[in-house]
């Protein structure tokens, strides 16, 4: 069980983790409360996040809830969550997101895999830094040179989880062809922006579809949408669905919530241009921005 990983994110599997615990051992919190000689609001605290269980603690319930054989495991994760910092929560980029991104960052950063679909814009895993000013200064227009610098920096350094060792970040990408066609910062920008997509689809961690306009209706049309899933798995988790507004992110963890994403993704992905295919797609799309 690998431990590393954002502090963020590791706070909320410990949360998650004994929330399923709990509910799969059919005890309620009232009983746990008496078991450990605690007030039921610690353990809501304890299961949504809002705080962290001791070391006697996490061993306590784990052996309550039958699998005291992982309290190393999680011990580890304690201290990791503890003494770990989150790298967008250092000064040079505090504050470059608004705070409500900080939880995606944090479930980015310690996903195994994840897949997307993107009706609009490239999403910010693929984006040239050039692409990526674009779009802040085009949403953000007020924002001085400098703040727009530090936002780039921040999207650039989240695309370091492409390269991670020992395995990188796996994404399975499906990009609505209006997304492709929409030229931000000018015909020069949007080529080179389409270049690097071609080449990130060569790479094997990587599989990039385009969903064409020909495809007509679709399962997407509501907007775009991530699911995220993560290296730990104690009790069958589901995964998370990140869904972003300009004012906040919305996310989904219960199972069937994440279901129905899922199969919305699954014939996204049949619908649209196979993976073989797509790169010579993008490719001609760029030809036709330079012609």
């Amino acid at each position: 069980m690998a431990t590393t990983g954002s502090p963020t994110a590791i706070k909320r599997w410990i949360a998650f983790t004994l929330r399923r615990l709990r509910e799969q051992s059919g005890k309620s919190r009232q009983e746990l409360a008496e078991v450990l000689d605690c007030n039921v609001s610690h353990l809501s605290h304890l299961e949504t996040g809002r705080n962290l269980p001791s070391a006697l603690e996490s061993d306590a319930l784990l052996d309550l809830y039958g699998v005291g054989d992982r309290k190393e495991a999680f011990r580890e994760l304690l201290r990791s969550a503890k003494k770990g910092k989150d790298w967008w929560k250092t000064p040079v980029f505090k504050g470059a997101e608004p705070d409500w991104f900080d939880l995606y960052l944090g479930l980015e950063a310690w996903a195994r895999d994840v897949q997307s679909y993107d009706a609009l814009v490239v999403p910010g895993l693929f984006q040239t830094p050039e692409y990526a000013r674009a779009l802040i200064l085009a949403a953000y227009p007020e924002l001085p040179d400098a703040e727009v610098r530090r936002r780039v920096d921040l999207r650039m350094a989240r695309q370091s989880a492409l390269d991670r060792e020992p395995e990188p970040l796996r994404i399975w990408s499906v990009l609505d062809e209006a997304a492709l066609r929409r030229v931000v910062g000018g015909p020069d920008v949007m080529r080179a922006q389409l270049d690097r997509l071609v080449h990130l689809a060569e790479r094997p961690t990587i599989t990039v579809q385009v969903l064409p306009a020909a495809a007509g209706a679709h399962g997407g049309l509501d907007g775009t949408f991530t699911v995220l899933d993560f290296p730990l798995d104690l009790v069958g988790d589901p995964g998370t669905v990140y869904v972003q507004t300009r004012l906040r992110g919305v996310y989904y963890e219960e199972p069937a919530e994440i279901d129905e994403y899922r199969q919305a993704l699954r014939r996204l992905q049949v619908q649209a241009i196979k993976p073989e295919h797509a790169p010579a797609f993008i490719a001609r799309i760029a030809e036709e921005i330079g012609s």
